[in-house]
């Protein structure tokens, strides 16, 4: 390698992957140089060697040519090696090993991708960058089985800030394989699990390389925010995200003796469909929330069966989510107890803002919501706006929340 390239040690099993593991996780904080190792060692892999395609994804890419593709050409300039690749608009092939980089979004204006690029032959290294952002364990093992060719080692590669530990890569790969390591007296997860090489690396590691207007944020955060810093600066997994909607939740049991009904949001890909269980509790100021249906592609049929199996009595309520029309008409015409959620300008912020006077209680097997309850953030708070994501299930129990909240107005939900 160049000697204009200077790579932490820490990277070390990455370039050098004698360990035999399919899995290489890297995680770390802001400033920790994870994007620049992975794209040299990715550029100097296909230099030297033949019979190597690489899939490098982001969950949401836009315009490779214009952010991801010059960083590569800078590495490979780096590397002294431009004369030997052929750099176009979504792919860098190397012209003296026939090895190449195809460069991918898995979601797209046109939808998920990830049909399309399980079907790409040849592909040896599956890279997703920013990996925090697929929230799809589901799409992720699609175009992970699919990586099964024999002209080499197959390799997948997940480059990731961590968020919080409901992410299906902290559960998959984390939580019951962990040790701890100590940096700047912070206790920071390491991953154990027997398929996996875990590469975890902070600004620390980096700092040589660093401006000193950012080490100076960075201690204005640590000194200011600690948590932020454990998170942000040293890539530490949350408990839940920072500044959640709804912080004010528990697991518990659902207390049967109350009135309840069905909530419903459609989805279909990648956004799942959410059938939830809801009962509100006035005086305690307690909703209580029961997780259902949670699940991808779902045809309307396969929504009406699972429906009927997880409806405690055939006439129980559900209201839906009033975006699929022929959906409801349909659960109609199956004698499925059918209402529309009542929409309006402001609806969504005023239904949050009344659930959130109440103390969730969510049952211990609903993941999902548990999920979404710990991930679910504004994006303007001043205005009330939410991120749209970790929402489904959420947004089922606003619209039954809201329906049994005005039962005393002669409602009939049971």
């Amino acid at each position: 390698m160049s000697d204009q390239i200077k790579i932490p040690k820490v990277y070390a099993p990455l370039f050098d992957q004698s360990h035999g593991k399919r899995y290489i996780i890297i995680t770390g904080g802001r400033g920790s140089g994870k994007s620049f190792a992975a794209s040299t060692y990715l550029c100097d892999d296909i230099w030297r060697n033949p019979n190597k395609r690489v899939l490098y994804t982001r969950y949401t890419m836009i315009a490779a040519e214009m952010s991801i593709i010059p960083e590569f050409t800078e590495k490979i300039e780096l590397l002294q090696a431009l004369p030997a690749f052929d750099i176009k608009t979504k792919d860098i092939t190397c012209t003296a090993t026939g090895s190449d980089i195809l460069f991918r979004g898995i979601k797209t204006s046109s939808g998920n991708q990830t049909a399309k690029l399980k079907s790409i032959q040849g592909v040896t290294t599956f890279v997703i960058d920013e990996a925090e952002e697929m929230t799809d364990e589901a799409s992720f093992d699609k175009i992970d089985l699919s990586i099964r060719t024999t002209a080499g080692k197959n390799t997948v590669i997940l480059i990731l800030n961590p968020t919080t530990k409901e992410h299906w890569i902290y559960r998959r790969w984390f939580e019951n394989n962990l040790s701890y390591i100590e940096i700047d007296g912070q206790q920071i997860p390491v991953s154990t699990h027997p398929d996996v090489v875990h590469i975890h690396t902070t600004y620390l590691n980096n700092i040589k390389h660093l401006d000193q207007s950012f080490l100076s944020q960075v201690e204005r955060i640590k000194k200011e925010n600690p948590e932020k810093y454990r998170n942000l600066i040293l890539g530490g997994w949350l408990e839940k995200a920072e500044g959640v909607i709804f912080p004010n939740w528990q697991e518990g049991d659902f207390d049967e003796s109350l009135p309840y009904c069905y909530g419903l949001d459609f989805g279909y890909s990648p956004d799942p469909t959410a059938l939830v269980r809801v009962a509100v509790d006035e005086k305690r100021k307690r909703i209580y929330l029961d997780e259902c249906i949670y699940a991808l592609e779902l045809s309307t049929e396969q929504i009406i069966q699972q429906a009927k199996q997880h409806l405690k009595r055939p006439l129980d309520l559900i209201v839906c989510d009033t975006n699929e029309k022929r959906t409801v008409a349909a659960m109609a015409r199956a004698r499925l107890n059918v209402a529309k959620t009542k929409k309006y300008a402001g609806s969504v912020q005023d239904g949050i803002r009344k659930m959130q006077d109440y103390t969730i209680v969510v049952t211990p097997d609903s993941h999902n919501i548990k999920r979404e309850l710990n991930n679910y953030v504004w994006n303007d708070k001043k205005a009330s706006i939410p991120v749209d994501d970790y929402n489904h299930a959420i947004d089922a129990s606003r619209y039954a929340y809201s329906r049994l909240s005005v039962r005393a107005s002669g409602v009939r939900v049971r």
